[in-house]
């Protein structure tokens, strides 16, 4: 058993007890002197041309200090998935446009001395349209004659990534499965909205407040749309009330740093629920076509993915999630022969963006659900049928990407198979004549950050101060999720001190050092993590050598533990690390400090098996989650109880996703579902016990062997409901989400064609 102080157990998030007292200051709750307010006014049409914008009411408003267009603001290009200079990626989004593009995108802004005068005066703008021809179907959106989005296509990117040969193992097939599924657009549903702080120092500098996921990100961004240069702006990373991916891109950021650069005042921007749902990012929908080969025994021999992805009105990271579902393909089953080929189209709707998972809850549902229909035509038990095709520890990724470590898939499945009961779950359908229960499950994978992709690295400056307090400054982002705290056990943890004596740093591009990618790509315990370890222990040995002088006797003889250091050869002449720090500096002329930039070593699979019971009402429709398990090969947990967390919040999310949750768009382009009276979530009382497992089996390059969990935890959870559900009703949902509209649709077709 590991003897760890601080890994592996639970300590508190740094400001748990603010948290829940109210008193930790969100964006929301900032107030600087002489701050003005301001408010986006979105557009009310899918596509058309501004022919006009008359602001001459809302000027007239007492209060009102500014109004911002396209007309009076800089239209420099940019893409707000940019996040460093080298990043290519094509950039067609300004601050305002004259042309809209989907209901949502950005007209005007106002800002006035309070919000209910910036509200007021936003709906005494008039605008007028020459309105365009919509496109809101992606399969439409690829046809010649379709209205274009931007210039002469709304096909934007296109790729196909194979290896072995598919159509030879398709015309020898013994058995094929083939299934067109559709996932939809849905909304983060952070509790705290968007909003943004900006100011103008005594220096001349802009400085914005940001709920975001990378400081640096949004620097990049605000100097590329205002073309002021990067060292004249200052991002601090302010408290967040969630994520999700949904506050990865700058949008409020720009024009909330131009307010403040002309009217020289403090401006706080924010959207309601509404304006987030539409005019934010959303997930993206897809439509995929998915069919695998395979032979009498189970064993998959060829799979071919065909992949329509709608980025919504902008291209932003477009070909990011494409390629990152592409990426996944070849690391959960051993396929010998594969195809992906993925197409990507613009449409007026709401932008699609990065949200939890980046595309795999999308693309597992798409797999996953395909592979119990691979085994429900072998009636195979699914459990059976995968673990006949999964992949083992250290086996290559075919796809050509790095292997998977130590992945532990095949005892996710295992472990959670034999905890859920399942071999006497599986084949006992239940029924009262109205209701009917019964289970299904789903395999996923995911990533540890961007090694072999995109730049991976992180710095971290480390000191021990003389009162023996630590420093530790390094940028990262807390979205919620306690990553503050992990960092502060690792380091606890290596330099053998109270984790209370630790302040850990969350990002400010004029304090902290420079991070490669801020929070994404599941690699901040993995890289940020294994980079507050690697300076952690080269403090230590910096501290050791010195004390080796003062002890006069060799290095490895120098003991550092619980604050206290002394040498083997004398254990009664011990130094406080307070009494060695002042020693070192008087005698030696030095500081306890380090400065290391960690460069990531590998990107090993992180998988997961989820295990769910439904309970359907055959009459209603309706569906309830009421079992759980989902059983996580997490090389390591740092803080066991903030992994469950996120895999209880992840769960959430994925029955949603699975149930209700839908960004409605009719064929206008209005979005019939803005508010969270008709945009459904899954609540509490829906909430089934979620059971965690955690295979601890280590990963070598993560710190104590920690792996990623914040976005596999969503991965499975749907395409598990989505399995259980079409197996107990014996149908084949491929629509998501499964409303009770759609099922007792299904069912009705299925009588009928029984009948």
């Amino acid at each position: 058993m590991d003897n760890y102080k601080y890994i592996g157990k639970y300590i508190p998030m740094q400001d748990i007890k603010e948290k829940v007292t109210g008193k930790l200051k969100y964006v929301g709750d900032m107030k600087l002197q002489g701050m003005l307010y301001g408010k986006l006014l979105l557009s009310s049409i899918a596509h058309g041309i501004i022919k006009d914008i008359d602001i001459s009411q809302a000027e007239l408003l007492p209060g009102v200090e500014g109004i911002f267009t396209y007309k009076n603001t800089p239209n420099n290009k940019y893409n707000s998935h940019k996040w460093y200079e080298a990043h290519q990626v094509p950039e067609d989004e300004t601050m305002f446009t004259d042309k809209v593009r989907f209901v949502g995108d950005k007209i005007a802004a106002v800002v006035a001395k309070d919000l209910e005068t910036a509200e007021r005066a936003v709906s005494l703008i008039k605008v007028k349209y020459k309105e365009l021809t919509p496109v809101i179907d992606p399969k439409e959106a690829l046809k010649e004659n379709s209205p274009k989005v931007h210039e002469d296509t709304n096909l934007i990117f296109s790729k196909e990534l194979k290896y072995g040969d598919c159509d030879a193992e398709f015309r020898k097939a013994e058995f094929i499965a083939e299934d067109e599924i559709i996932t939809q657009k849905v909304h983060h549903a952070a509790i705290e909205p968007h909003s943004c702080l900006s100011n103008i120092d005594e220096f001349n500098n802009i400085v914005i407040w940001s709920p975001c996921q990378e400081v640096f990100q949004v620097q990049l961004i605000v100097s590329k749309a205002l073309g002021v240069p990067k060292s004249k702006i200052r991002v601090i990373k302010a408290p967040m009330g969630g994520s999700f991916g949904g506050k990865t891109h700058p949008i409020l950021e720009p024009i909330s740093a131009y307010a403040s650069l002309v009217l020289r005042r403090p401006v706080r921007f924010s959207m309601d629920r509404s304006q987030v749902i539409v005019g934010t990012r959303t997930r993206h929908n897809m439509i995929g076509n998915v069919k695998i080969s395979f032979n009498k025994e189970g064993i998959i021999l060829a799979r071919d993915i065909d992949l329509l992805v709608d980025t919504g009105a902008y291209f932003t990271n477009a070909a990011a999630i494409a390629m990152a579902m592409g990426k996944k393909i070849s690391r959960l089953y051993k396929i010998r022969n594969q195809r992906y080929n993925v197409k990507v189209v613009y449409t007026n709707t709401p932008i699609g963006g990065p949200c939890r998972g980046y595309g795999s809850p999308q693309l597992h549902a798409i797999t996953e659900i395909n592979v119990d229909n691979a085994a429900r035509m072998l009636s195979m038990d699914p459990v059976e049928f995968r673990l006949k095709n999964l992949l083992k520890p250290y086996d290559m990724d075919l796809g050509g990407g790095t292997d998977i470590g130590n992945g532990r898939v095949i005892d996710c499945v295992k472990y959670g198979s034999d905890a859920f009961n399942w071999i006497k779950r599986w084949p006992e359908i239940i029924s009262d004549g109205r209701h009917m229960m019964g289970v299904g499950m789903a395999c996923v994978t995911h990533g540890n950050g961007y090694f072999g992709a995109y730049p991976d690295f992180s710095t971290v400056y480390v000191r021990m101060d003389t009162d023996g307090y630590i420093l530790l400054n390094e940028t990262i982002h807390d979205l919620g999720c306690g990553t503050v705290v992990t960092m502060k056990q690792i380091a606890a943890e290596i330099l053998s001190i109270d984790i209370n004596k630790i302040y850990a740093t969350e990002g400010d591009t004029a304090v902290t050092p420079y991070d490669s990618a801020g929070t994404q790509a599941s690699r901040v315990t993995y890289v940020c993590g294994g980079a507050v370890k690697k300076a952690c222990e080269l403090l230590v040995e910096k501290i050791i050598a010195y004390c080796a002088l003062i002890f006069k006797c060799n290095k490895d003889r120098i003991i550092m533990k619980n604050e206290t250091i002394w040498c083997k050869n004398n254990p009664r002449y011990k130094l406080s690390y307070k009494e060695a720090a002042i020693m070192i500096e008087n005698k030696y002329n030095s500081a306890l400090e380090v400065t290391n930039t960690y460069t990531s070593q590998a990107n090993p699979g992180v998988y997961a098996a989820d295990f769910a019971e439904v309970d359907i009402d055959i009459f209603t429709g309706v569906v309830r989650v009421t079992d759980l398990l989902a059983v996580h090969d997490i090389g390591k947990a740092i803080n066991r109880t903030l992994v469950e967390g996120q895999i209880q919040g992840g769960a959430q999310m994925g029955i949603g996703y699975a149930l209700t949750e839908e960004i409605k768009i009719n064929t206008e382009g209005n979005i019939n579902s803005n508010s969270l009276s008709k945009y459904h979530l899954i609540n509490a009382p829906d909430m089934p016990n979620v059971k965690t497992i955690l295979i601890e089996e280590g990963d070598e390059y993560g710190p104590y062997g920690a792996k990623s969990v914040g976005e596999i935890a969503i991965n499975g959870i749907a395409p598990a409901v989505i399995n259980a559900i079409n197996h107990t009703l014996g149908i084949n949902i491929t629509t998501l989400p499964a409303t009770p509209e759609r099922i007792v649709k299904t069912l009705k077709e299925k009588s009928l064609n029984l009948g």
